[in-house]
């Protein structure tokens, strides 16, 4: 359990899978993006030109990797993705070189941090866990955990269309986001619309994020 505190970097992740959670899906693309609660507070007022602009100052890591695994065809119709393609394209598993990846990755970053995950509690971070426990890796301790999509219901900051990113990207600027269901694409649009809301969801952070040890795998590693 977090202690409230004031968390100086958030980090706004995605990936995209070969499933489903009771398919035990295997990660094949991560994107994290990193930026500094100063730059999250210092952006201009919204107007009617659409979606905010991202922070100068940002840390950014994607990575695709072999999934070792057959895709789902739903899982291969919404991502574009396919085990054939990354293996022809000379990507590996996700291995210790990943995880030193992530863990320099966010060891530049200042502290205290919270991941940032649209439906994060459900899928991104839970399926995170497993894999990083296959290659016996961890994340620093102490790191916060937000879901995006658990904060704007409580806080009632969803419109007609539901709270699935998409319909809030549409809600709050009228448009569809680019590159959906790409890892950097979805975090962009999170990113956004985190801007919008940047002192709710903040707040909401600093009160109600989860310790990301306390989060339980998707699956035991060892099932696959």
């Amino acid at each position: 359990m977090l202690a409230p505190q004031d968390f100086q970097t958030f980090v706004f992740l995605d990936l995209e899978s070969t499933g489903l959670p009771p398919d035990r899906p295997r990660i094949a693309e991560l994107c994290l993006f990193a930026v500094h609660r100063r730059s999250l507070l210092q952006q201009p007022p919204l107007d009617a030109a659409g979606p905010p602009r991202l922070p100068r100052i940002l840390d950014q890591l994607t990575l695709c990797v072999d999934p070792l695994q057959p895709f789902t065809p739903g899982a291969a119709d919404i991502t574009g993705l396919s085990r054939q393609g990354l293996e022809e394209n000379g990507k590996q598993g996700l291995d210790q070189a990943v995880a030193r990846a992530l863990e320099g990755f966010l060891a530049r970053q200042a502290t205290p941090l919270c991941l940032v995950a649209h439906n994060g509690f459900a899928y991104d971070f839970p399926l995170l866990r497993t894999e990083l426990a296959r290659v016996g890796a961890e994340l620093p301790p102490g790191s916060g955990c937000l879901d995006t999509l658990r904060a704007m219901k409580e806080l009632g900051l969803g419109g007609p269309g539901g709270y699935g990113l998409g319909a809030l990207f549409r809600g709050l600027f009228g448009k569809d986001p680019d590159k959906a269901h790409s890892a950097e694409g979805d975090v962009r649009t999170l990113l956004a619309l985190f801007l919008a809301k940047a002192p709710q969801l903040m707040g909401w952070a600093a009160r109600k994020a989860r310790a990301w040890e306390d989060l339980p795998p998707m699956y035991p590693p060892s099932a696959q």
